[in-house]
Formats: C-alpha cells, structure tokens, sequence
C-alpha cells in the first residue's frame, strides 16, 4: 500500500483520490507517521437503494392510527382522556 506525506496528498490529492475510488487504497503520513487510511466506499447499486414508497397499495394504515393508545397513554401521564 502506498504511503504519501500530506504535503504530497494535498497537491496530488485529485490523482490520489481517483486511484482509490479504483481500489488502491494509500496511507497519509504526517513526519513518517501513519495518519489515516485512504479507501474507495462501497456504494450502493441502483437495485440496492430504498425508495419511498415502495410499498404503496400494500399496506393500509387505520383511520384512528394517530389516536391508537390514547386513552392508555393519556393515564400514564396522569391525565383524564
């Protein structure tokens, strides 16, 4: 893996970050010494982002889902609903 000096990581820095997104990860040093790790992310295809919405039709949510427990809740929190 190869190590650069933050100097050089600052005015190489679009060289070494499109290496990386290919998959060569590089160490910044800072006097000799391992700083960080530099590597690409995994990021998600277009089959494995989520939509919204995605099960509409499917589910049906209550007319009364807002109020469901609100007599319960309301005695925890000592009040007569």
């Amino acid at each position: 893996m190869e190590t650069v000096n933050i100097h050089e990581a600052k005015t190489q820095l679009s060289r070494l970050v499109d290496k990386a997104a290919k998959g060569e990860s590089f160490v910044i040093a800072k006097a000799g010494k391992p700083l960080v790790k530099v590597t690409a992310l995994e990021a998600p295809t277009g089959g494995q982002i989520r939509r919204l919405g995605f099960m509409a039709g499917q589910i049906v949510v209550p007319d009364d889902f807002d109020r469901m427990g609100e007599a319960e809740i309301a005695q925890l929190f000592g009040s007569d609903a």
